[in-house]
């Protein structure tokens, strides 16, 4: 029995492993606790569970991007480990300096986009990249999916990103400044209900960030396996190595675009919200401390 995931592809052979052995318990788990708990949910509308997620089997126990992302998570890690190799100044190895390559342009970037502060925030921002960008690679691999064509993929990590910037916002500046910085410049008094639409607008256009990110990013990936698809399909025979060839080239080249565009927008988000610390005070502070140790030292 075939598995369909998105689209109409079979699914991958190590998702039907996978729910061979695993589909049965996770199944039973779900309809005993998860299950009544969506259909009690979905009531409230006239609705059942099964109509807004479809059928559920043991066979579909496990998503197919579920595991694939799962793979993908240890896909980055792995291959992050390998290209590290041993670590050497004098003779880098190939791998190293492909690692250093990507370091250095997403630090420049993130000092470009976000300001002086950037690698403060670097590391989840290299995250995101990292592993989205072994995520939209992996649908150029025989037996793999690109879980990134999945909108609960996309989403989650729109989502993530959403968290994120406004969790650092909040942290840094307080609720109250977070969300003053949505009504934008001061403006007087008087122009109350001018300030007051700037604020409903940002404020609606910050919460369907999550949903833009996440459409941006399916809506190329899945585009892009379907196009493989159909024009391979509709390939005469004797071009059926060099079309695919091609559109390979073309899916690896928009791997890259997309993984750029998501970080970069998470990027300029969290330059909003975050600012540089006041550097003209953090002197005047380290003057005070050398003028108090001065002092005592005297005493």
């Amino acid at each position: 029995m075939f598995l369909f995931a998105e689209g109409g592809h079979h699914s991958p052979l190590i998702v039907e492993f996978i729910n061979h052995y695993l589909g049965k318990p996770v199944h039973h788990f779900q309809m005993t606790y998860t299950k009544p708990v969506w259909d009690k949910f979905f009531s409230n509308f006239g609705t059942e569970a099964e109509k807004v997620f479809g059928e559920y089997t043991v066979e579909n126990a496990i998503p197919w991007y579920t595991i694939m992302f799962v793979i993908a998570c240890i896909l980055t890690i792995f291959a992050i480990w390998i290209m590290k190799g041993r670590l050497s100044e004098d003779d880098p190895r190939p791998g190293q300096m492909t690692l250093e390559a990507g370091y250095l342009a997403l630090a420049d970037m993130a000092e470009r986009v976000i300001g002086s502060h950037g690698m403060k925030y670097f590391p989840v921002v290299a995250t995101f990249s990292c592993l989205i960008l072994v995520s939209n690679l992996m649908g150029q691999f025989p037996m793999f999916m690109s879980p990134t064509a999945s909108v609960n993929v996309t989403f989650a990590l729109g989502i993530s990103s959403f968290i994120y910037y406004n969790y650092c916002g909040i942290s840094e500046n307080g609720l109250l400044a977070h969300l003053k910085h949505l009504a934008g410049p001061k403006l007087p008094w008087f122009m109350f209900i001018v300030t007051m639409l700037i604020f409903v607008i940002e404020l609606i256009s910050n919460l369907i960030r999550p949903m833009t990110l996440g459409i941006r990013l399916f809506a190329n990936m899945y585009s892009d396996e379907q196009v493989f698809v159909q024009i391979t399909n509709l390939a005469p025979p004797l071009t059926h190595f060099l079309v695919p060839l091609a559109l390979t080239g073309l899916g690896v080249f928009v791997a890259f675009v997309q993984t750029l565009v998501f970080t970069l927008l998470s990027m300029i988000y969290l330059g909003e919200v975050t600012h540089p610390h006041d550097e003209h005070h953090d002197e005047e502070h380290h003057e005070e401390e050398h003028a108090e140790a001065a002092v005592a030292a005297a005493a």
